[in-house]
């Protein structure tokens, strides 16, 4: 295939400057606000000629969604002060256009039409019906019914908190990449070869750096050792210096670096020469949230971020949590006592937040005769995307075709792929940019930039493209990328919600896809997808050694699965602790400053955690999730859609994990409905009744919970 359909409507990167897509963008708010000018206020419109009103103005929108989408995009992938500095100027303009649209009483009224016309309504098809609805809640949630005065206010808070979560955003990213740390030769003892490249290669960037700002001469680059070796905080530097480095000093160092990030204790500025500290905006977050949930007739955010999930209040959420965390406990002990042993064997008499991840992988090399980097060889990432579209094919009947050289990418790194089905339709594309680089901001995700969607009126129809981000240590010394387990299992959980994405049958963009899927049950699909990353059949797939071919051995095999649960009382704990951190901070009222912030993880720390943390630890102030992301009130999501996807992949455990019918299932009760339908009831199509925790429980190993039905029977049918 030499062409790209143009269903696709793939998007030049050449051209997509920072000024022309602040152009695109102001010129298509515009455009919808001159729409919404002349629109009349018609209380007798008809419901058929409100619905046309309707589908006309979400066709206007898609110019919107993709400049603005693209911009923010490429900041996230490819930062840099140009392309800041448009995307934080447009956030006002977005806002203040988002609140219109929340407020617009005749568009509002539109809405209304269609559903008060009991049979017109009836009629529709389910997802549009379902948008409807959900549109109707997002006006509710947007003022619609407030006062005018009121109105403003809510406008004012909403643009307010754009910025301050931009904000955010950028002292995580830019602290991250303001730290570097030269390290003697003796500070190397126990790094690996791996982690030595990726050192050196923070050493060169470094180099680059400080010659360019002035800080070093030629002279002073020429006279540095080669290789020079520095640490950065980019995480496949930091996990490889706190998981390999013996000099216990330079974890502490690197750890306090990492936790202290754009906190009080982080002395770094930006590019203006201002402090990076995000205390106070995290507590004007939480006042400015607070101010908006009474606005909207709320007692805090939390209730206002749980109307729009599967759990419906605080005490559901929080009961889920806590008994969890009783059932997590036992084990959570266990797996500390393990490591506080070991530690003994390395002269360490006190276990420390930063020796915890070195001692594991001691434990697991003596325990299991495992080391994450001796498996690292066996998974090539080539090896590993293959063996992933193999193990989808499988499952879904759906194939995989690269087409990357004629397409245009933001970066070389960067490949695009075309996804069809059985009889070789074309289902929608995707991006893989998989390797930490400069500008680019830490984690994984998937990015659904442009939604399935057809318009009849307009004969315009687009199938779905979606980027899937990550940042995994690229290719270094002529070889491919190599990865951790970890790292196979992050590409397949974004992959799940890459696939969410494109296998949607739905053609009404707000409920293809993820889009209109709770934020509690959007994890379903990609936590679901990590399991063939655990199954023997799903590693012979993905795995083959970078120089001879081999697969992963046996007796690596038997001790990859042995070590699944290693530790897992303790990272589900963990979880647990941010979880309710972040729910009770916003339950809270009145709002929390910066020392009730900390205060309230302090505490959650005293109920959950069983090791102590250090006081300087703000691992709050770096929590992006929260404070500037789509996760407030709303991180608990993770344990509860790993529930409800142990739960779902249960089904396969029972049916053969490779079953192309059970499969087919899953794809047209989960992945094709998208939210056209509520996340309870696609569930239930599937699995034949409700969620159960027996799954999650076997699956995390927590066996004396499992077996203890009185503890279960709490959250055993929490969904």
């Amino acid at each position: 295939m030499t062409s790209t359909p143009s269903e696709l409507h793939l998007v030049d990167f050449t051209n997509a400057t920072p000024d022309t897509l602040q152009d695109q963008v102001i010129s298509a708010i515009d455009a919808a606000n001159a729409f919404l000018d002349a629109m009349p206020a018609d209380s007798n419109i008809s419901a058929k000629q409100a619905l046309a009103d309707v589908m006309r103005f979400d066709h206007m929108n898609l110019a919107l969604d993709r400049s603005w989408g693209i911009l923010s995009h490429l900041n996230s992938v490819m930062s840099n002060d140009d392309i800041r500095h448009v995307h934080h100027e447009l956030l006002p303009k977005l806002s203040a256009y988002g609140t219109r649209v929340g407020q617009h009483q005749p568009l509002f009224s539109r809405y209304q039409a269609i559903v008060n016309d009991t049979e017109f309504f009836a009629a529709l098809e389910p997802a549009r019906a379902r948008a409807v609805e959900l549109a109707l809640r997002s006006f509710e949630l947007s003022g619609v019914a407030l006062p005018k005065a009121e109105q403003e206010k809510f406008a004012a808070i909403q643009s307010e908190l754009s910025t301050l979560s931009a904000t955010f955003s950028d002292h995580i990213l830019d602290a991250t990449q303001a730290y570097a740390l030269p390290l003697a030769q003796e500070q190397l003892a126990g790094l690996t070869e791996s982690g030595l490249a990726l050192l050196a290669d923070a050493g060169e960037q470094y180099k680059a750096r400080e010659l360019a700002s002035g800080a070093l001469t030629q002279a002073d680059i020429d006279a540095l050792p080669t290789p020079y070796y520095v640490v950065s905080l980019n995480i496949p530097v930091y996990l490889a210096v706190m998981t390999h480095a013996d000099d216990r000093n330079l974890r502490e160092t690197l750890y306090r670096a990492y936790v202290t990030r754009a906190s009080e204790f982080d002395t770094h500025s930006n590019a203006k020469g201002e402090s990076l500290n995000n205390a106070d905006i995290m507590g004007q977050i939480l006042q400015l949230r607070e101010q908006k949930a009474k606005l909207l007739g709320f007692d805090n955010y939390a209730e206002v971020s749980l109307s729009t999930k599967m759990a419906d209040s605080v005490t559901e959420v929080e009961t889920f949590l806590r008994d969890l965390a009783a059932q997590a406990t036992p084990t959570a002990k266990q797996d500390l006592a393990q490591l506080q042993k070991y530690a003994q064997d390395y002269g360490i008499e006190e276990l420390q937040p930063w020796d915890s991840a070195y001692i594991a992988e001691k434990v697991k090399q003596s325990e299991f005769s495992l080391s994450q980097e001796e498996i690292r060889p066996y998974f090539p990432l080539p090896k590993v995307i293959s063996g992933l579209f193999t193990i989808v094919e499988r499952l879904y009947g759906i194939k995989v075709q690269e087409q990357s050289e004629s397409v245009s990418r933001w970066h070389d790194d960067v490949r695009f792929y075309q996804l069809f089905d059985a009889d070789d339709t074309l289902l929608g594309g995707f991006y893989f940019d998989l390797f930490t680089r400069s500008g680019k901001r830490g984690g994984a995700w998937m990015s659904g930039f442009q939604s399935r969607y057809a318009y009849a009126e307009q004969d315009h129809e687009q199938l779905p493209v979606c980027f899937m981000v990550g940042n995994f240590t690229p290719a270094i010394g002529g070889k491919p990328s190599l990865l951790t387990h970890d790292e196979v299992l992050t590409l397949f959980h974004e992959f799940g919600h890459g696939l969410h994405h494109l296998l949607t049958q739905v053609t009404v963009g707000d409920v293809a896809g993820v889009n209109g899927v709770e934020w509690d049950a959007v994890e379903l699909p990609s936590q679901f997808m990590e399991n063939w990353a655990w199954d023997a059949e799903g590693i012979a797939l993905i795995s083959s050694h970078v120089e001879t071919g081999e697969p992963l051995p046996t007796d690596k095999l038997e001790a990859l699965l042995a070590v699944k649960n290693f530790q897992s009382g303790m990272q589900t704990l963990r979880q647990i602790e941010f979880a309710l951190f972040d729910l009770l901070i916003h339950a809270h009222t009145p709002a929390l400053d910066y020392d009730g912030i900390l205060a309230t993880l302090n505490s959650v720390r005293d109920d959950i955690a069983i090791m102590q943390t250090p006081d300087y630890n703000r691992f709050a102030n770096g929590f992006s999730h929260i404070f500037a992301g789509g996760y407030a009130a709303g991180y608990y999501s993770y344990k509860w859609a790993e529930l409800l996807s142990a739960d779902a992949f249960s089904k396969f455990e029972e049916d053969g994990i490779f079953n192309p019918i059970t499969g087919k299932a899953f794809r047209e009760t989960i992945l094709s409905v998208g939210g056209s339908f509520p996340a309870k009831t696609n569930f239930e199509n599937f699995r034949g009744r409700s969620a159960s925790i027996d799954a999650l429980l076997r699956h995390s190993g927590f066996k004396h919970a499992k077996n203890d039905a009185d503890k279960a029977k709490t959250t055993r049918e929490v969904i």
